[in-house]
């Protein structure tokens, strides 16, 4: 893997799987081959195939390499609810060395890993661990996904700080633009950039119905790391 990164948010619904699916269109257009990781999702749907994530379909479907659903997402739970009731509910423990080991081996296939978190940055998974610890245990550099709506700038700016204590490399944050009726958006971003110590790595509009590659137009990506 010459490329990867961990995408958290500032909460659920912020767009993380709507940024996760532009990186790897990005990289992919660039001539990378890619992988994906949704770890953990809750809210699936019963199929004929088992319990099926929305967003890890999408990552499955923008990934280059051909994986099976498993891969993409080792943790499904139908609930949604947080992940370690879900888990709880379903009888189960979510298990960071399994998903480290499945982040290895598409590693070790692809160029390039976009692994997408689950809710925000501080969710529990088990009695022990949050995201914030899955993400350390994988390594990569995290970016941060701010939904911009009125509240944003209290979440970006708690997210932000336990990022930058947790010691892995923070590569930067996107504003996503989700209520279009915010106000002061502009103002609001500045306020954001000013106060955060990582690079800021584009704003998202406004548009539900965007394509991969019209999101990634919209992006400063460091594909250096």
């Amino acid at each position: 893997m010459k490329h990867g990164f961990f995408i958290t948010g500032t909460d659920t619904g912020v767009g993380k799987t709507h940024i996760s699916t532009a990186l790897l269109t990005a990289f992919n257009t660039r001539g990378f081959s890619t992988a994906a990781m949704k770890p953990v999702a809750t809210g699936c749907a019963n199929t004929a195939q088992g319990l099926r994530n929305d967003d890890a379909l999408l990552l499955q479907q923008h990934a280059s390499l051909q994986l099976s659903y498993e891969q993409v997402n080792p943790y499904a739970f139908a609930p949604a609810i947080a992940p370690h009731l879900a888990a709880a509910q379903a009888g189960q423990i979510i298990d960071l060395t399994r998903i480290k080991r499945g982040l290895d081996i598409l590693s070790a296939q692809a160029d390039a890993v976009i692994v997408e978190g689950v809710g925000g940055w501080s969710v529990p998974l088990n009695a022990d661990a949050t995201v914030a610890e899955l993400a350390y245990d994988l390594g990569l550099p995290v970016i941060l996904v701010v939904g911009m709506r009125l509240g944003c700038l209290n979440h970006a700016l708690l997210t932000a700080q336990s990022i930058e204590q947790s010691d892995l490399p923070f590569a930067g944050w996107i504003a996503n633009v989700i209520d279009p009726a915010m106000q002061c958006i502009e103002e609001n971003i500045e306020a954001l950039r000013e106060r955060i110590g990582a690079p800021w790595l584009g704003n998202v509009s406004w548009n539900p119905h965007a394509s991969p590659i019209e999101v990634a137009y919209q992006l400063h990506v460091p594909f250096h790391v």
